[in-house]
């Protein structure tokens, strides 16, 4: 296989670890009920088992992605299977909900955190035109991951209960993300540097933290990312509340899914001709309109178009991301800026679905977080205008 060609093996590697990683995450939707049950919890404090889960799977992209920009991604990534199945194992054996942060939050966002962003920035090495399509495919991993699990989960969960089915998902993860994460590669060139041993162009990481554009973008990402997992974490138990059955509340976490597949692939190949930044605002305004249109369902068919809505523009911003910090800061420390530019999703998502399950606890109602979702969407896209009309941070490096 010649070397250009293995651009593609890179792609189809991340894609796996996506796919096995956040389908283990968002399978959590189908567990939601049964550790209500099991454990007594309110829902703000089940909800907070994702959002840690989700801070870490974010913040410890920095560290995977400096690792991963010094040595490759290969050993990092390999680190990530070994949490990622660690987590849902040991998770099987807690007795409270409070082992459950030890075991599936730590576990599970561990393990994603050092094998999404290694993976995903061993892409951006590769291609130097229709990166932005090369990173959505990768990245579909994530939405065929949140197609595919939920109801595999919920099945598992009816045949051998919801510990049996952790145990079920940690074996699947050492099968499906095990060779991927051995066949991960980007040794092109040297990370950071040129065929011919000089510095690739672009920012270091210290040039992107002091610059303008990383915080505008991070506060961008930060906005919009609160409202990001609240459909992924209350979408099932708010369907539930509304009389539709289990199956029909996971159902529509899998829509989510089908939504941000089709939205990696269509948005992407967007973007590269309107623009990525554009695109930025463009999707930012979306997820305020989507989230107003949760809020205005009166029927399931309203909430299924929803799910598929607000999963293309995710799946989009999830494909965007990447290739915004390429833009913007070059190739030389793409890795470790996109680690970084993630804690603002981790951060963002702690908030979200945590603060959602408080409202629901204190008010029984999903009515004050959708609707401040949609506020945030909207403010970030507002400074996403700001952020399209500035200079590449690394022009003049």
């Amino acid at each position: 296989m010649t070397r250009d060609r293995y651009g593609w093996v890179v792609v189809l590697c991340a894609f796996g670890l996506m796919f096995t990683g956040f389908g283990i995450a968002y399978s959590f939707a189908a567990f939601f009920q049964a550790f209500q049950a099991e454990f007594g919890a309110p829902r703000a404090h089940v909800s907070l088992v994702f959002s840690l889960c989700a801070l870490l799977w974010f913040s410890t992209g920095v560290p995977g992605g400096m690792l991963a920009d010094r040595f490759g991604p290969r050993g990092v990534c390999l680190a990530g299977v070994v949490c990622l199945a660690a987590g849902p194992a040991l998770a099987a054996q807690a007795s409270s909900v409070e082992i459950l942060y030890l075991t599936y939050s730590i576990g599970v966002g561990v393990g994603i955190g050092l094998s999404y962003v290694p993976s995903v920035g061993a892409v951006q090495r590769w291609f130097t035109t229709n990166r932005a399509l090369a990173t959505g495919i990768a990245v579909s991993g994530i939405g065929a991951g949140n197609l595919a699990f939920p109801p595999l989960a919920a099945w598992w969960i009816g045949i051998f209960g919801w510990r049996g089915a952790y145990l079920a998902l940690a074996a699947l993860v050492l099968v499906l993300a095990l060779p991927a994460a051995m066949a991960v590669e980007n040794r092109r060139v040297r990370p950071g540097v040129t065929q011919g041993g000089a510095p690739l162009p672009g920012a270091t990481l210290g040039d992107a933290l002091r610059s303008q554009q990383f915080w505008l973008l991070y506060v961008v990402a930060f906005l919009i990312c609160v409202g990001f997992f609240v459909p992924m974490v209350h979408l099932a138990p708010y369907a539930h509340d509304r009389g539709y059955s289990a199956a029909q509340g996971v159902t529509l976490v899998s829509l989510l899914g089908l939504g941000s597949l089709v939205g990696r692939f269509a948005v992407a190949g967007i973007a590269d001709r309107l623009g990525h930044m554009r695109s930025l605002v463009g999707l930012a305004a979306g997820l305020g309109l989507m989230f107003l249109l949760w809020w205005a369902a009166e029927s399931y068919w309203a909430l299924a178009v929803f799910a598929v809505l607000f999963g293309s523009l995710y799946g989009g911003y999830v494909a965007l991301a990447p290739t915004l910090c390429m833009d913007l800061f070059g190739a030389r420390n793409v890795t470790g800026i996109i680690g970084c530019l993630y804690t603002a999703a981790g951060f963002g998502t702690l908030i979200g679905p945590t603060v959602a399950g408080a409202a629901f606890d204190a008010y029984g109602s999903y009515d004050a977080p959708i609707l401040g979702c949609a506020l945030l969407s909207f403010i970030g896209a507002a400074l996403g205008l700001g952020l399209a009309r500035a200079r590449p941070a690394h022009a003049s490096v």
